[in-house]
């Protein structure tokens, strides 16, 4: 049988990535940096807020952060949950070049604390987005962000609309059994597929950058009873909106 071009494409990812290290994949010529080869100079407190989102559309009245039903609200207001000791582990520095940010006007230490949750930017509002839809054949009710959080939108020198997430931020009212974290694996794997798609001309999601933690997870990886504890990870998110319009189905 004939391999789909998707199928491919993956295929040839993993044989780069069997076969070159990760720092080698993200080097500077490719348009990415390593954590620990970031420039120091420079602040992310330029970045400038215009939350457009959370203005229109309704909020949840409480700012109880457990899971539970949010009836009558598209956004929860929440805060990330902080990790110990955060690392940049790779950035994409044409991703930020979308925010504004230029290569040298950022460091990893920056990074690290902004886009792990720890660090709440000014003029940023974090929130979960509540929706609802249809799963596997019917309709689920509610589902929602059970593993990110927007943190606005920023408005650039150039008049673009950027929202931005994280996914892996921590715990949110629509996490429902599970603990809102992502792990180092998962990260690389979504950094590396968005970056990937968007060079080969596929619109896709932007992946700005990974950080990782000493905070502890645990994961059942293969689902055989041998679950570990990893490293809580973290991917930040950008793209025009999050918002499709399956997000606001009825029942």
């Amino acid at each position: 049988a004939r391999s789909s071009p998707c199928s491919m494409i993956w295929s040839s990812l993993l044989k780069q990535a069997s076969q070159t290290s990760l720092a080698a994949l993200l080097s500077p010529g490719r348009g990415y940096q390593v954590g620990r080869a970031m420039a120091s100079a420079g602040s992310l407190d330029a970045l400038k807020f215009d939350n457009r989102t959370l203005r229109s559309l309704p909020l949840d009245t409480t700012e109880e952060n457990y899971p539970r039903q949010v009836p009558g609200a598209c956004f929860s207001r929440v805060k990330p949950t902080p990790v110990e000791k955060p690392e940049l582990v790779a950035a994409s520095a044409s991703a930020l070049a979308l925010l504004g940010l230029k290569e040298g006007g950022y460091n990893a230490e920056e990074l690290a604390e902004c886009f792990s949750g720890n660090r709440i930017l000014s003029g940023s509002e974090t929130a979960a987005h509540c929706y609802c839809g249809h799963q596997f054949g019917y309709f689920s009710g509610q589902l929602g962000d059970g593993a990110a959080i927007y943190l606005g939108e920023v408005a650039t020198p150039e008049n673009q609309r950027w929202e931005i997430q994280l996914k892996g931020a921590g715990l949110t009212p629509f996490s429902r059994t599970a603990d809102g974290r992502k792990v180092l694996r998962s990260s690389i794997r979504e950094f590396l597929c968005s970056e990937a798609m968007h060079f080969l001309g596929i619109p896709t999601t932007r992946a700005g950058c990974i950080v990782t933690s000493d905070t502890r997870v645990v994961r059942d990886q293969f689902y055989d009873g041998r679950a570990k504890r990893e490293r809580a990870s973290i991917v930040l998110r950008i793209a025009r909106t999050f918002l499709i319009h399956t997000y606001l189905q009825s029942s």
